[in-house]
């Protein structure tokens, strides 16, 4: 045993040594991801001259509770700034929608589309988010006879048929268990947001800008929940608000049915031209005929549920109800389903990646509804309207779902700086009402209001001075308007 005077003076000896010892190293930060840009895959188009595009690929965690175990890369395009540095304002990352959509090509084709100041301003950054196209696509296999063609109608009427929607449901969210496997809880919009994240760093950029357009809005809102800080000068445009998927799709649903009834009320003023009758009746009538003639006798593969996906996307760009009247009128007259198909093939690949990975993150994200409640819902729509557009109702199948997440993905931060919210009064796929309860969780932002207008899709895209010439000065030179702002929009279309 030490004495305690010897114990005293070792401790003091000890204390002394400790204290001239230098400190031990802080441990070191990670270093920032390896993001090395070359050559484009085909998929990417080629910008004029001499501006030009390149890709690289960000390894980044499938999961980052663990990130030393399975990475995943994530596809990146860029297209540089056209003008001189003293103009460049930093990144600007672009999303085009889905979920499900790919975004690398989006880098080339929507800055094309944007005004010439945002070209010289930023860098314009596009990426496949998780799940989609070159980062890491999700397969669901057949998606319980998605891709049957003709498929299941998708507007189910009695009992039995209500049940056979189930099970097609059941049968989809079993084999996207099978094929996405231990992904499936990781392809969510909070994921993609971190990803973001990583890009920004990668590139070395303390913010980022962003252009987010439908579900580009919901996926920028939810870095904007994270990384507020972070947060440059952010457009959403065209959005979806805050409510939960399943929720987000009712709305959805309803705004296709009050949407389609202008559309019958569009064609009967323009009966000369379009032949479907003289009022709305009339042309809901021949519309009706139309789409009972496909469910009881399918066209070489062309039946209910495949002309209700024609609906579906036409009814959201006025620019495509010229075809569908067209279409319409064209298998009254002679059978013909040419005008009504698609351009590309439904059961093609990316089609095949668009719809596995819309469903994963969208159960991913969030709380998900009871099979009861499902059939009750689509009850109710029928009540609504006996032949309702029910295709956007993908969040369904998250009643059987494997995963079920603990919470709904967080939307907004009253820390982000001001945001520019932009919409269409009367965009049926992401109706007007969605921006304005996103607003309120984006304190300072600003709504751009395209009036008389009914299509998805508006900033640099619908070609609208008022709304292109706002959102370009809060980009380049982060003008927020005092107010909101109301633009005038071109009304509906002549043929």
């Amino acid at each position: 045993m030490i004495p305690a005077v010897r114990r005293t003076g070792l401790l003091c000896a000890l204390t002394a040594t400790a204290a001239l010892l230098p400190a031990a190293p802080a441990p070191a930060a990670p270093p920032p991801p390896a993001l090395h840009f070359g050559a484009c895959p085909d998929s990417v188009p080629a910008p004029p001259a001499p501006e030009r595009v390149e890709c690289g690929r960000l390894s980044v965690p499938l999961d980052r509770s663990h990130p030393h175990g399975k990475h995943l890369d994530i596809a990146v395009s860029r297209v540089r700034a056209s003008g001189p540095a003293s103009e460049r304002r930093g990144v600007l990352l672009v999303n085009p929608g889905g979920p499900g959509g790919s975004g690398l090509p989006y880098a080339v084709t929507k800055r094309a589309k944007l005004p010439e100041q945002v070209r010289r301003s930023y860098d314009v950054i596009g990426f496949d988010p998780r799940g989609t196209g070159a980062s890491a696509p999700a397969n669901c296999g057949p998606m319980g006879g998605l891709f049957d063609s003709p498929g299941q109608d998708p507007v189910p009427t009695g009992r039995a048929a209500e049940q056979a929607y189930l099970d097609g449901l059941r049968r989809t969210a079993d084999d996207c268990a099978q094929h996405v496997k231990d992904a499936l809880p990781h392809l969510s919009t909070t994921e993609t947001a971190r990803d973001m994240d990583s890009i920004r760093e990668a590139l070395g950029e303390r913010r980022i800008g962003y252009l987010g357009v439908s579900y580009g809005s919901y996926l920028g809102a939810a870095y904007a929940a994270q990384f507020p800080q972070r947060v440059g000068r952010m457009v959403l445009d065209s959005v979806v608000g805050p409510e939960e998927w399943y929720d987000f799709d009712l709305l959805q649903s309803r705004a296709m049915v009050r949407q389609r009834a202008v559309f019958f009320a569009w064609a009967a003023r323009h009966e000369k031209r379009f032949g479907l009758g003289a009022d709305g009746t009339a042309v809901r009538t021949a519309y009706q005929r139309v789409r009972d003639g496909l469910a009881e006798r399918p066209v070489d593969g062309f039946g209910a549920a495949e002309f209700d996906r024609t609906v579906y996307r036409a009814l959201g760009r006025t620019e495509r109800w010229a075809g569908l009247a067209d279409g319409l009128r064209t298998y009254l007259r002679d059978g013909a389903t040419g005008p009504l198909r698609p351009a590309e093939p439904f059961d093609g690949p990316a089609s095949r990646t668009y719809e596995a990975a819309n469903r994963t993150v969208k159960c991913a994200d969030g709380p998900a509804p009871s099979p009861a409640r499902v059939v009750a819902d689509i009850r109710r729509m029928r009540r609504l309207d006996p032949q309702p557009v029910l295709t956007g109702m993908e969040a369904s199948v998250c009643a059987y779902w494997h995963h079920r997440p603990a919470h709904a993905t967080p939307l907004g931060s009253p820390d982000a700086p001001p945001v520019l919210l932009i919409a269409s009064e009367h965009d049926p796929v992401t109706p007007i009402e969605g921006a304005r309860a996103l607003q309120r969780r984006l304190p300072g932002s600003r709504l751009v209001s395209l009036h008389d207008d009914y299509s998805h899709g508006v900033f640099a895209s619908r070609g609208n001075g008022c709304v292109d010439g706002t959102a370009a000065a809060y980009l380049t030179d982060g003008t927020v308007p005092r107010a909101d702002v109301h633009c005038t929009g071109p009304g509906l279309p002549t043929p």
